[in-house]
């Protein structure tokens, strides 16, 4: 039996008393929220309650950190503000994993908590069921910021500041969490109607565009990583013009991956991984880098030796020169770029001096770079990873949206796709197992909403896909059309190569799992088992169905040998 006495009753259909329950969802409402995710918990019902009286579409997750993962699924998908309710103690803590990638990401979020009545916090101790003390300071370490609502007055002001703060760069998710009381207590308040949340600007700093304007009309060799801010702040049309101005080579990292045309003759695409990329890099006069902060994957796990002036734009203080130094620029990479671009031309940066890599051209320098990265790939045996790669890439759509987990796909696509006109989301944010398959569910969820095709792409692996697999009911309550691709290798295929080339050997990477075809169908889902030659005709066939379906392939694909142990 559950403990519940809130007190005093929450209001029925057709009543007109209204509680801090309906003050929430009246708000996100009038702020534009359409989907909520989420599980419920005692402490939440009012919340719940509440939704049952206005027009918020549910979804409900199995495990709070996929419901995380789902609200940034949607966010993502979409460019619209993920919203999560969560219930108290052990609920709310479950979410932490979906929300450090979040946070890491950026990824815009208001997040809902519930939390035992007033009467339980502070100094004393009652031992209510779910009791945390400091709840939200759990939530410090991922989140951008932490509210606890004490009066329902205030709930209408705090949602609406949290959600300005979640879509203002650099974006993240916000955490609201509100008692129990506050949300089943009858108001005074009257219905809300209207509610403004606007990001706040934040444009780069006009001498520090006119100081890179000078280092850049004058580099020979200019060159520019895009990272994950790029995508953020919407900034791929300046991208692309500030590229062309200046002939600039550009290499995406794994959270920028689509930020540029993959087929652009000065596009390095994503090979950030291999040497022969580090190097074209290093070797620049100037390096422009835009929403990264030249981290571990970035800086080809810090082998990374710059010979040139870095300018780095990034929204987050703290990420400006954390690893190298340069000339930080703090702003949104979308008004950073535009600003950037505008001052390049009115420089007329394009003819200001003769772009050439000691004798070669910019479009040269890329082609041959990725000749070798080509050559380099084919002298490995990995003619299998090659084909299996290009054939998901083949079969699926230009424009699907596509969620993969931590898995070695994952660490192929990195590198290797070709995002075209669709997205490309991994959870390289955190690099937490479990993203794919839930954040596809909120993908798919929000572009129905937004009237967009909406079949998406989740991909994992056998290990990852066990943190989600209970996520195969939500999709099944919902019909949501995701495809899920497991590659299943009989455990963690990439720390069993880490370990491998550290070791020698593998200790404790193998895992005994369920037939994932059965497991499927015992949901109601559709799922088909192929071999790996045969995963594009079936990737199609399920691009078709209806709902979703899983396809699991059975193989042992290695991943491309890593050039930063190179001697």
């Amino acid at each position: 039996m559950i403990d519940f006495d809130p007190g005093t009753a929450a209001p029925t259909k057709g009543t007109n008393q209204r509680n801090g329950g309906d003050l929430v969802v009246e708000t996100l409402e009038a702020l534009g929220a359409k989907t909520v995710f989420g599980i419920p918990g005692q402490h939440a019902l009012g919340l719940f309650d509440a939704m049952g009286r206005g027009n918020l579409h549910f979804v409900s997750s199995r495990v709070e950190n996929n419901s995380a993962f789902a609200a940034d699924g949607y966010s993502r998908a979409t460019g619209e503000v993920g919203v999560l309710f969560l219930s108290t103690g052990p609920g709310a803590l479950t979410s932490l994993a979906g929300l450090q990638e979040a946070y890491a990401t950026g990824v815009p979020m208001v997040v809902v908590a519930s939390q035992i009545p007033l009467d339980g916090l502070g100094a004393r101790r009652k031992g209510m069921l779910h009791q945390l003390d400091d709840q939200k300071a759990s939530a410090a370490n991922v989140t951008k910021s932490q509210r606890l609502i004490q009066h329902a007055s205030g709930i209408p002001s705090a949602i609406q500041d949290a959600w300005t703060e979640a879509i203002s760069s650099p974006q993240g998710p916000v955490w609201i969490e509100i008692p129990q009381n506050v949300l089943l207590d009858p108001i005074m308040v009257p219905p809300v109607e209207d509610a403004l949340a606007e990001a706040f600007d934040n444009p780069p700093r006009v001498e520090l565009i006119r100081e890179a304007v000078k280092w850049l009309s004058t580099a020979e060799r200019p060159a520019i990583i895009a990272g994950g801010g790029t995508r953020r702040g919407r900034a791929e049309k300046s991208l692309l013009s500030i590229a062309e101005q200046l002939r600039a080579p550009v290499i995406c990292t794994p959270g920028g991956n689509g930020a540029f045309p993959w087929t652009h003759e000065l596009s390095l695409q994503s090979w950030i991984e291999d040497r022969y990329m580090t190097d074209v890099l290093e070797d620049a006069d100037v390096l422009i880098v835009i929403g990264s902060s030249l981290g571990e994957v970035t800086s080809n796990y810090f082998t990374f030796e710059p010979r040139g002036r870095i300018i780095q734009i990034d929204a987050e203080p703290r990420v400006l020169e954390s690893n190298r130094p340069g000339l930080g620029i703090r702003a949104d990479a979308g008004q950073a770029l535009a600003a950037l671009d505008e001052a390049l031309s009115a420089a007329g940066a394009a003819d200001a001096v003769t772009r050439s890599w000691h004798g070669t051209s910019p479009e040269d320098v890329v082609k041959e770079s990725l000749a070798k990265v080509k050559a380099r790939l084919e002298s490995q045996d990995l003619a299998k990873e090659l084909k299996f790669m290009a054939d998901i890439r083949e079969a699926v759509p230009a424009d699907m949206q596509t969620f993969w987990d931590m898995t070695i796909s994952a660490y192929w696509g990195w590198s290797c796709w070709d995002a075209r006109q669709g997205q490309f989301h991994s959870a390289q944010g955190a690099g937490g197992l479990g993203y794919g398959f839930p954040a596809a569910i909120g993908g798919a969820v929000g572009l129905e909403t937004t009237g967009k095709p909406s079949r998406v792409l989740a991909v994992s692996g056998d290990g990852s896909s066990m943190y989600s697999i209970s996520e195969l009911a939500t999709a099944k309550q919902h019909n949501v059309p995701v495809t899920w691709l497991i590659v299943d290798d009989g455990g963690y295929g990439i720390l069993r190569e880490y370990m491998v080339g550290a070791f020698g050997q593998a200790t404790a990477t193998e895992l005994a799992r369920p037939d994932f075809v059965k497991l499927a169908e015992s949901f109601g889902v559709p799922a088909r088992r192929v071999a790996p030659e045969e995963v594009g005709d079936a990737l199609k066939a399920s691009f078709e169905a209806d709902g979703p379906n899983v396809v699991v392939v059975e193989t042992l694909l290695k991943m491309f040998g890593p050039t930063h142990l190179d001697d």
